[in-house]
């Protein structure tokens, strides 16, 4: 996933005469970072100087767009939309810093700032685009754009710009302005609480501690060392109530215990393999329940509140409701497209998911299981129809994906596509121990970036994968800008005795999100507002399409060797991996499907109310037949990717990604080549370093030469 913290980007850095307030001399953000590459100074950086950094970078973009509105000289693409898109540099420094931490490796100090600063940034943004004075500057460039002498990607920038001030409310009446003023700092500050809510959820909140190494029945031995690893690693930090198999309370003081927890390198195997089924049940349940025990960190009412105000924000703006507003702007174009293309895929892929119940239902029954399937119990049988149907478990895998190992892999396919070398770097700093840099040189040895890796989960981090960046492309004074990206993982960690060995869902997603890194590097343009920006149902192209290389025979070849011995992957696992490569197709589809039906659903509401997230969840998945035994991959109180994420009425841009991503990987099968150079010098150029030159598909089509099929 790639996220998008879109504060307005800059590009100079002026004095800070006339802040107020004293800010410490050694405040990191107040000049030019003396780091190699000018990396963010994490080594120098404390919670305290965030806050003065936003500040004086507020003060300093307010009084540079007052230099825009009071130049006395007629609105040209020079004083106004170039000097708007250089403006900010301190306040994108510091976000881009900031932003990244409260994800990746947040505290309560941070939280705090986050929640005090957060008023603050939301109204600064909408003193600029609610900036009558400036809007009119902007919207008479716009009007007299084609007579401007202006070269294509600068009549997009201008374009781009002004739709922004539209889609922002600058066309609004005063009153209907302060109106939206008030929904959007709520918005933002309920966008925070249910982060909140969900992190302490996922992170502190439930903790299956095993002491009967009877309940260990099932698991692989390197499961089960990981879990012994995590209770060290808990008694090494502090006593706290947890809870054991039976829920009794526990102290970290009890010994000869298993701690396995709500991420998913944790719970994933433990639904897999536990023989244990009422275990299976307690920490699935804990999951899917996380945001709805009516708690302190529940999210019912936060998710009501914030469906309620899309509403009205997006009819405050002349659209009928949020997905219109924000589906408008992406390739589908509208949300009744997007509906139909996401119904004609689960027409397809609900008889699949039924399919799949019978097979795992047949299994229960012939071993005289006595119950009927249910939602904790289909990684359990998926396993064991994984090694009946197609003779794999993925303990077989495992040991052949150490994480160096498939690391190396994706830069070997990097370097064999683009010609680019990644070289590990120890002397940059880094924000947590465990993170990874690496220098980034074309072919030639030119500078392309830096790249940031963060894999392991920890307590203050968020659940899942994504990639952002310390540092946007751009240009300065005639010269590129290279990029600091950073991509953060939650894979499986090492232990005392064995590497961090990872499943191949896990690879996959190690691929993905370097494929977006990939993106961030390439990218090229003089503007920071339209290099790189492309429809949301695009953004995940660049990444899906990286996980084809993944599991291809050759690159296995390359990267799969096994941990102990060294020796590459057998053919035979190689082929069952082909083979198996349609296995729980139909859950897969299906749960991601039903996540992605609810987030429309709730953003094609036309009248602003209240919802009861629970009644409105059960009675969207009845109205498609979703299947007892399946639930939504995300459901409702921790849907992070539609509340507090940045994908509301956008999470189908995965699949729809996904008919782009099967047809640029066809164009390298149907050559003979899976690293034909011709094709991978046009992917970059036209997909990604140009990808914000013109619409997504016209530029897909550059590259492709014809629009592709949903077949």
């Amino acid at each position: 996933m790639k996220q998008f913290k879109f504060l307005l980007v800059a590009m100079t850095i002026l004095s800070l005469s006339g802040f107020p307030g004293r800010v410490k001399a050694e405040n990191p953000f107040m000049s030019e970072y003396k780091t190699p590459f000018q990396v963010p100074p994490f080594d120098k950086i404390e919670t305290g100087d965030y806050m003065h950094a936003f500040l004086a970078g507020m003060k300093i973009q307010d009084s540079e767009i007052e230099t825009i509105v009071n130049n006395p000289d007629a609105p040209n693409f020079v004083n106004t939309i170039d000097a708007f898109d250089k403006s900010g540099k301190l306040l994108s420094n510091v976000s881009k810093v900031f932003f990244n931490i409260t994800e990746a490796n947040t505290n309560p100090e941070i939280q705090k700032v986050a929640r005090d600063l957060d008023p603050l940034l939301s109204k600064h943004s909408d003193d600029i685009f609610m900036n009558q004075r400036l809007f009119e500057k902007i919207k008479k460039v716009y009007e007299t754009r084609k007579t401007m002498n202006l070269d294509p990607q600068q009549i997009r920038v201008v374009e781009k710009y002004y739709r922004d001030f539209e889609r922002r409310g600058a066309n609004l009446p005063v009153d209907k302005q302060e109106e939206l003023r008030k929904v959007n700092a709520e918005l933002s500050m309920l966008a925070l609480t249910f982060g909140e809510n969900l992190l302490a959820e996922t992170n502190t909140n439930f903790k299956l501690v095993i002491e009967n190494k009877d309940d260990l029945a099932g698991l692989p031995q390197g499961i089960i060392d990981a879990a012994a690893e995590a209770a060290k690693l808990k008694e090494n930090i502090k006593s706290e109530p947890i809870q054991n198999a039976t829920g009794a309370v526990l102290t970290v003081e009890t010994k000869n215990r298993w701690v396995f927890t709500l991420a998913k390198p944790s719970m994933i195997p433990f639904l897999q393999y536990a023989n244990n089924r009422n275990l299976r049940e307690k920490i699935y349940r804990a999951y899917f329940m996380r945001g709805d025990n009516n708690n302190a960190n529940d999210n019912k009412k936060v998710v009501s509140r914030i469906v309620e105000l899309r509403t009205i924000q997006a009819q405050l703006l002349g659209y009928r409701n949020y997905a219109s507003y924000v589906i408008e702007e992406n390739m589908a174009k509208t949300p009744e497209a997007v509906n139909d293309f996401l119904m004609k895929l689960w027409n397809a892929a609900l008889p699949v998911s039924k399919n799949e119940v019978v097979e795992m239902q047949n299994i229960i029954d012939r071993d005289k299981g006595g119950f009927k399937l249910e939602p904790w119990d289909w990684w359990y049988y998926a396993e064991k129809i994984h090694k009946e149907k197609y003779d794999l478990v993925e303990s077989e895998l495992t040991p052949y994906f150490a994480l160096s190992n498939v690391r190396d892999g994706m830069f070997h396919v990097a370097n064999k596509l683009y010609g680019i070398t990644l070289t590990k770097r120890t002397d940059l700093p880094v924000y947590q121990k465990d993170v990874e840099t690496y220098e980034v040189k074309e072919a030639n040895g030119q500078p392309l970036g830096i790249l940031y890796l963060d894999y392991f989960p920890r307590d203050g981090k968020k659940g899942g994968a994504w990639c952002t960046d310390f540092r946007s492309n751009g240009w300065e004074n005639g010269k590129r800008i290279d990029p600091v990206m950073s991509v953060v993982y939650n894979v499986t960690k090492p232990t005392t005795d064995t590497p961090a060995l990872l499943t191949l869902d896990e690879v996959r997603t190690m691929f993905h999100e370097f494929g977006h890194a990939l993106h961030g590097l390439f990218t090229q343009g003089r503007y920071y507002r339209t290099a790189g920006n492309v429809p949301q149902d695009y953004v995940e192209m660049p990444s899906q399409v990286m996980e084809n290389w993944a599991c291809e025979p050759e690159v296995l070849r390359f990267y799969a060797k096994h941990y102990k011995t060294g020796k590459v992957i057998p053919e035979d696992l190689i082929a069952k991996i082909q083979k198996s490569g349609l296995f729980n197709q139909g859950f897969e589809t299906v749960e991601y499907l039903a996540a992605a039906i609810l987030d429309m659903d709730y953003f094609t509401i036309s009248e602003p109310q209240q919802v009861d997230a629970d009644a409105f969840e059960t009675e969207a998945m009845n109205k498609i037949g979703l299947i007892p035994e399946i639930l939504p991959r995300y459901r409702t109180t921790y849907f992070s990717h539609i509340f507090d994420g940045g994908y509301a009425a956008g999470y189908y841009v995965y699949i729809w990604a996904a008919v782009l991503d099967a047809d640029a990987f066809a164009a390298f099968k149907e050559s003979g080549d899976i690293y034909n150079k011709t094709l991978a010098e046009k992917f970059r150029k036209y997909c990604l370093a140009e990808s914000g030159d013109d619409e997504g598909m016209i530029q897909y089509e550059k590259f492709r030469g014809k629009e592709p099929s949903v077949d």
